[in-house]
């Protein structure tokens, strides 16, 4: 890795805020498939993939036709304005993906449709309550910060936020000594134990959660716990709100990842690689809620641009007919190379995830978090041209976020650095 004098980086320095805080200090200037390339002209390996934003891999050529054609006929319209084809199209085919009867409202991010999200939930049940899971990342505007619990950096100096949000438990199985079943049945009556203690659930408008937790370490949660959180809903009218901002579009293996666990929201949020890195999100929801949200009462300026519905279309288009298989077939081997890392190397505390949302979890001697080696491992891929992210709220675990239309090869390179680095560390 080498760096030029007056870099992208040392530039940037001088005019931008250290908030964003940067995984690398490469310097950028085209992408192509699994690659970037820096202002040197090297070829990075990216598995970061924009943080699970170009599930479809850098500049697609069918998407990057798609938003060509469009920037010819019409950059903005502004949804309040107007209606254009690439909007009423892509909202009909997410209602179809949806499996029917859905509406569909567009925004710019994932925090902005998870804000919008809890706005829905709160004019449709006319409650002022919500509650979240601990290790839940949604976001950074306020309302967001306020639903996110993956760690509490994220929260300081901010406080207060949105009042009446509640925590509960969100199952762990690799960090519980208990059984799949009775760690879910912890979580259950922790929730029950919130309803006791805290807030009744007539109360509660709305509750949020990753069905796959991103930030807080790519947990997989068991199915049951799932089907037991739908069943709470339904008992006591509160709406279940799945944020698969990380986890949609090919991530998992399948389009959606509650496709995995047979459990529908009332109202999923979308974003990241929904649009090739044009800046769009979603909220979908049943007709019967979303008619019911009135005019004038939730907006924004930006939603739906006309070049990002389309490259959302073309994105959407190349993993049905494409990436969306490869991604399973990839996810199943990775996972599988993975796991043999894990039984060859002391240190690897678990190796987790669907489809290409894979993440290994490094822990010592002891059994506890070992951030130290994480950080060194992803030093090592990075001084190796791969780029790799890390995540969990102890920051001991590696994720791994190919594009779908990831190639064996690519992922074989990956492994063969990555064991390196551990037979480094040990």
């Amino acid at each position: 890795m080498t760096q030029t004098k007056n870099s992208l980086f040392d530039r940037a320095a001088k005019v931008t805020p250290p908030t964003a805080q940067r995984a690398t200090q490469l310097g950028v200037t085209k992408a192509k498939g699994s690659y970037l390339y820096t202002e040197e002209d090297e070829a990075y390996l990216d598995f970061a993939s924009g943080v699970a934003v170009m599930n479809v891999g850098h500049n697609h050529p069918r998407v990057v036709e798609a938003a060509k054609a469009q920037l010819e006929e019409m950059i903005h319209g502004g949804h309040n304005v107007v209606y254009y084809p690439s909007y009423v199209k892509l909202a009909e085919k997410l209602n179809e993906l949806n499996g029917g009867d859905h509406m569909v409202y567009f925004s710019n991010s994932g925090a902005e449709v998870n804000d919008g999200a809890i706005k829905l939930a709160k004019k449709i049940t006319k409650r002022p309550a919500v509650i979240s899971f601990k290790r839940g990342f949604h976001g950074r505007t306020i309302g967001a910060t306020a639903l996110t619990a993956s760690s509490a950096a994220y929260r300081k100096d901010y406080e207060g936020l949105l009042p009446s949000v509640y925590y509960s438990e969100y199952p762990y199985p690799y960090r519980s000594d208990l059984t799949e079943e009775e760690e879910v049945e912890r979580c259950i009556q922790r929730l029950e134990d919130v309803f006791q203690f805290q807030v009744t659930p007539d109360s509660v408008a709305a509750m949020i959660m990753e069905p796959i937790q991103g930030e807080g370490g790519y947990i997989v949660p068991p199915a049951s716990f799932l089907k037991r959180i739908r069943e709470i809903c339904d008992k006591h009218g509160i709406l279940l709100i799945f944020d698969e901002v990380q986890t949609a579009f090919g991530r998992t293996g399948t389009m959606f990842a509650y496709e995995h666990f047979d459990v529908k929201p009332d109202i999923l949020t979308l974003a990241k690689g929904i649009a090739s890195g044009f800046p769009l999100s979603a909220i979908v929801a049943p007709r019967e809620i979303m008619e019911h949200w009135p005019a004038g009462t939730h907006g924004g300026t930006y939603g739906g641009n006309p070049i990002a519905c389309a490259a959302a279309l073309a994105s959407i288009d190349v993993l049905e007919t494409e990436s969306l298989a490869n991604a399973k077939a990839m996810g199943e081997y990775f996972k599988s190379e993975l796991t043999k890392l894990q039984e060859q190397e002391r240190g690897i505390g678990d190796v987790r995830g669907l489809g290409l949302m894979l993440a290994m979890e490094l822990v010592g001697d002891d059994g506890s978090p070992d951030p130290d080696r994480m950080a060194k491992l992803r030093t090592h891929a990075l001084e190796n041209n791969i780029i790799l992210l890390g995540c969990g709220t102890e920051k001991n675990v590696i994720r791994f976020i190919p594009p779908t239309t990831v190639k064996k090869e690519e992922i074989d390179r990956v492994i063969a650095v990555v064991k390196e680095a551990l037979h480094q560390s040990n």
